[in-house]
């Protein structure tokens, strides 16, 4: 049984992937708020915000730690000249920030696992230019540079860090986006395969990764978006 955490677990992708690891896993999962969806499940549910300067509830985590999803993401879609400074450093913090102090705070648990797996989620919109994606495309970016620097500084250690790249996913994140059917049919037609992704199929990439079936992957930033990042049809 591996021990297991994901930060972001109360809704869309972090929900599917805790449902789906705790099967046979001990998963640990973080919300910023309270989840009645997994305080149903059989996990270990606390309450933090990579963001907000708190890693004290990471204290009471097993000695090993075999693998960490982090999932906090956000859409914060404007025009360029709309996007304030306060717009990127949010974004960044969330991405970027949250992850890199989670990272340092469980890097000796991974390390004492002997072999771990780190997963961190990038958007399509930082290989493919998207109007109105600055500071998303931006921050995501700075996402996969440290994927790839972790990837490298730490495969002495058997740590391996991946990133998954999505493009657009039904979760609530998207709501917005997916509001009525007129929307979700135009979302999928632009994706070469006519579908916008689901939180499922996320999931199942990331107990891939997390798995020992994928030990010999490392510093890769995965597309799981209907062909978007690299077709045209």
């Amino acid at each position: 049984m591996k021990n297991i955490v994901i930060i972001g677990a109360g809704k869309g992708i972090g929900l599917a992937t805790a449902r789906l690891l705790s099967q046979g896993n001990q998963v640990y999962a973080f919300s910023r708020s309270e989840s009645d969806d997994l305080n149903a499940m059989n996990v270990k549910f606390s309450v933090f915000d990579a963001t907000a300067g708190d890693f004290s509830p990471l204290d009471a985590l097993p000695d090993k730690i075999h693998g960490l999803v982090y999932c906090p993401g956000s859409i914060n879609l404007k025009p360029f000249h709309r996007l304030s400074k306060e717009d990127f450093l949010n974004d960044f913090n969330q991405n970027v920030l949250g992850a890199v102090q989670v990272i340092q705070k469980i890097l000796p648990n991974l390390k004492r696992a002997g072999s771990s797996s780190v997963v961190m989620f990038s958007t399509v919109a930082s290989k493919l230019g998207m109007p109105f994606h600055a500071s998303i495309a931006a921050s995501k970016s700075a996402v996969e540079g440290l994927t790839k620097s972790l990837a490298a500084e730490y495969a002495a250690n058997n740590i391996r860090v991946n990133c998954v790249a999505p493009s657009l996913t039904d979760t609530p994140l998207a709501e917005k986006l997916l509001g009525s059917p007129e929307k979700r049919e135009a979302a999928a037609n632009r994706h070469p395969i006519k579908a916008v992704g689901s939180a499922d199929e996320m999931a199942a990439l990331i107990e891939f990764l997390i798995s020992d079936k994928s030990s010999w992957i490392s510093g890769q930033i995965i597309g799981v978006d209907g062909g978007m990042g690299s077709l045209k049809v």
